[in-house]
């Protein structure tokens, strides 16, 4: 297994089309990298949900999910799954996120995700990021549109049972979602865990990656 060990972020961009979309997606690689590097700065911006009880749970889980970092959400009204009708707001929030940062890694939806939401604010981010690091996570759902992922974070254990906890305490209105239990989160995380030997991990997308292995 071959392994690049960035020097270490100090700006991360984290976006989702719908809250909780960035905690089922990455909750577990915001553990990680907030826990290691106290004062991480975290911009965050969600495209759905805003002036909803869905949102005081996005604020609240992601508080938990990037535990000591500079967090900063923004969660905005667009309707759920009519993303391609909104684009211009939603392109616009992209290149207003884009103007107040300039972070070293962005996590984000996959490009060909299934859902149109995930997948149109994923296409968005390299017009006003173009020249960044993002890896695409991936959300299990009915659609079964999980790929194969060429990028992985190992998970601690305790980090992924963390996760979990965390998705069932601040999620409250996605209990009823047949998919939405620590079995599915746990099975997909040690899915991923064997692909990179380790126990646990989450999966990334990477479409376009320069190295630089000089001194």
């Amino acid at each position: 297994m071959i392994r690049l060990t960035a020097g270490g972020p100090s700006r991360v961009v984290a976006v989702g089309a719908h809250c909780d979309d960035i905690a089922i997606g990455a909750g577990g690689t915001l553990l990680t990298l907030c826990r290691a590097r106290p004062g991480l700065r975290v911009d965050a911006l969600v495209l759905s949900g805003g002036g909803t009880d869905r949102e005081q749970e996005e604020q609240a889980a992601l508080a938990a999910f990037c535990p000591g970092a500079d967090l900063r959400l923004t969660v905005l009204k667009l309707p759920d799954g009519l993303l391609p009708a909104h684009w211009e707001e939603a392109k616009r929030a992209v290149e207003e996120l884009r103007a107040r940062t300039e972070p070293d890694l962005l996590l984000a939806p996959r490009t060909d995700d299934a859902h149109q939401d995930h997948r149109g604010l994923a296409r968005l981010l390299p017009t006003a990021f173009r020249d960044h690091l993002v890896l695409g996570y991936e959300i299990v759902k009915w659609d079964g549109d999980l790929g194969r992922p060429n990028t992985y974070q190992p998970l601690a254990p305790k980090t992924a049972e963390r996760k979990v906890e965390l998705l069932q305490e601040h999620y409250p209105s996605q209990r009823h979602r047949p998919w939405y239990d620590r079995e599915a989160f746990l099975g997909l995380a040690r899915i991923r865990g064997i692909e990179c030997h380790a126990r646990y991990a989450e999966a990334f997308t990477v479409t376009k990656l320069t190295l630089d292995l000089g001194e």
